[in-house]
């Protein structure tokens, strides 16, 4: 595994745990209610479906990547337009989301669990983000990497959390995101749009190439 590779599976990892969505909306939601514990209790939790959706994502993404190169740039695209919607939905982002549930914040650890398993945009973005930063890499993704990838993912991930509960505990810097959600949000729009972007660099010209020869 080369060093550029082993850095865009950290870094996928990462950027799928930290960027606004869902999970994190909750977890502050309930870090302003109960605060910290709570909130590391839940992120706890999530990262279990974290773990079973990026493990999924990646087992998804290499399978593409041994059936052939023509499979891996079909998903490059799908995941790269999935990627382009995610973002202008985010651009077009004006009201901020609801707070947590209240039952987040009783037992945060087990709804953690709930909201990481059930989530449903969890295994698409999934797959949409790995694909979209590992496209440039594609022809070193092999089933007997898959286990690295996974762990190395799983590091990304608890990267992305110890930072969150770092943020959840500290009053100043929670009030700013909750402040600025929406500014937040669309530079993450920003940040998809890229991705998909990048994404269709590497994807479109092995399909184009594939149908000229």
């Amino acid at each position: 595994m080369t060093s550029s590779l082993l850095f865009a599976v950290i870094a996928s990892g990462f950027i799928y745990g930290i960027t606004p969505g869902p999970g994190v909306l909750a977890v502050f939601g309930i870090g302003a209610a109960r605060g910290r514990r709570a909130g590391a209790g839940f992120l706890c939790g999530h990262l279990l479906g974290d773990v079973l959706w990026c493990s999924t994502a990646l087992v998804a993404i290499v399978g593409a990547r041994e059936i052939g190169s023509s499979a891996f740039d079909v998903l490059g695209v799908l995941s790269a337009l999935y990627l382009f919607w995610l973002g202008i939905r985010a651009i077009r982002t004006r009201n901020r989301s609801g707070d947590a549930p209240q039952g987040a914040a009783r037992q945060p650890f087990w709804h953690g669990i709930l909201f990481g398993l059930t989530n449903p945009k969890a295994y698409p973005v999934a797959v949409a983000t790995f694909t979209a930063l590992l496209s440039s890499r594609a022809e070193l993704l092999t089933w007997s990497m898959l286990p690295w990838l996974i762990a190395l993912s799983f590091v990304g991930g608890l990267l992305a959390y110890g930072i969150l509960i770092g943020v959840v505990g500290a009053r100043q810097v929670r009030t700013v995101y909750q402040r600025h959600e929406v500014l937040i949000t669309k530079l993450c729009g920003v940040m998809f749009i890229g991705f998909a972007i990048n994404a269709l660099a590497h994807a479109l010209p092995g399909l184009l190439g594939s149908k000229t020869s």
